[in-house]
C-alpha cells in the first residue's frame, strides 16, 4: 500500500523521472467559500486537474448530511474524467492543510483505489520548496477508474453511537463546537455522547503538514485509542473526520468514518445530544 503522505521532493520527482506522472487533483476548498476555482486557475502545480468538492465529492445535502457520500457511478464518472485510472498513482492537494485533499483521499480509497497520496502542506508547501506553478489548464486522457464501494470502514448513526462503549469515538470539530459554545453550521450545537474531541488543527505543526507518527500516536493514546478496539470519526458533515482518519493511519491505527457526521446526526431529534466536556 502506497504511503498516505508524499513531499513536495518526491512528487516532483515522480514528475520529472516517471514515464506516466501521476495524476494530481487540485482539491482547494474551505467550508466559508467553498470550492476555489479561481485560485486554481490563477496557479496550480502543472498538470493537476481541479476538483470541486462540494460537487464532485459530495452528493447534494439531504438527510445523510451537508456532504454525503457520492453516488458511486458518479464518482466513478466523476474521476475518469479527470484521468484516474486504477492501475496509476493518484496524489491530491489543497492549499495547504490537507482539510479537502483528505476527503479526496479516503473517497478514492473507499471507492478501491489502492495508490493515493495526500501532498503534505499542500501547494504552499510546493511553492515554498521552489517548484513551478502555471495558470496553463491541461485536458487529461481519460481514466479507467471504476468506483467500488467498501475499501475503507464507515459505521451507521447507530453504529457511531456504540462505539463509545468499548472503543472511542473522535469529534474532529474545534474544541467549542465539540462543547455546545458555538455552531456557526448546523442548527443544533453539541457532540455525540460519549465522544473525546481531537481537533484536526492539532493534527497539524505550523506549516500544515502532519505531525510526525509518533506525536500523533502519543495524542491519540491520550484520548484512549488502542489497538484492537473499536475506532471511529466524525466531525460536521465528513469531511474533517477524513483528515483525522488519515492522522489515526499516520499514527498506526485504521479507524472507521461516521460519513454523515453530526449533520446527519441531529436530523433525528430523538438521538441524544450531550453538551459540556
Amino acid at each position: 500500500m502506497t504511503h498516505p503522505l508524499i513531499t513536495p521532493a518526491a512528487l516532483a520527482e515522480l514528475i520529472d523521472g516517471a514515464d506516466r506522472p501521476p495524476t494530481i487533483l487540485d482539491v482547494r476548498w474551505d467550508i466559508a467559500r467553498g470550492a476555489d476555482r479561481a485560485a486554481y486557475l490563477e496557479a496550480h502545480i502543472p498538470g493537476a486537474q481541479f476538483v470541486d468538492l462540494d460537487r464532485q465529492l459530495s452528493d447534494p445535502p439531504s438527510e445523510r448530511g451537508r456532504h454525503p457520500l457520492p453516488d458511486a457511478e458518479r464518482f466513478g464518472a466523476e474521476m475518469r474524467a479527470l484521468g484516474v485510472s486504477a492501475a496509476h498513482r493518484v496524489v491530491v492537494h489543497d492549499a495547504a492543510t490537507s482539510t479537502a485533499a483528505a476527503r479526496a483521499w479516503w473517497l478514492l480509497r473507499y471507492f478501491g483505489h489502492p495508490d493515493v497520496s495526500v501532498l503534505d502542506g499542500g501547494l504552499a508547501a510546493w511553492i515554498a520548496s521552489g517548484y513551478a506553478v502555471t495558470s496553463e489548464v491541461s485536458t487529461p486522457a481519460a481514466g479507467d477508474f471504476s468506483a467500488r464501494p467498501g475499501g475503507m470502514p464507515i459505521v451507521t448513526p447507530g453504529q457511531a453511537a456504540a462505539v463509545p462503549a468499548d472503543g472511542v469515538l473522535l469529534d474532529a470539530r474545534a474544541r467549542e463546537r465539540y462543547l455546545g459554545e458555538v455552531e456557526p453550521i448546523d442548527p443544533v450545537a453539541g457532540h455525540i455522547p460519549g465522544a473525546r474531541n481531537r481537533p484536526t488543527t492539532e493534527n497539524l505543526d505550523a506549516a500544515g503538514r502532519f505531525l510526525a507518527p509518533a506525536a500523533l500516536r502519543s495524542a491519540f493514546e491520550q484520548l484512549g485509542v488502542r489497538g484492537g478496539a473499536p475506532l471511529a470519526a466524525y466531525c460536521g458533515s465528513g469531511i474533517t473526520a477524513a483528515h483525522e482518519v488519515l492522522a489515526l493511519e499516520l499514527a498506526g491505527y485504521r479507524a472507521a468514518l461516521y460519513p454523515g457526521s453530526w449533520s446527519e446526526w441531529i436530523r433525528d431529534p430523538t438521538r441524544p445530544v450531550a453538551t459540556g466536556a
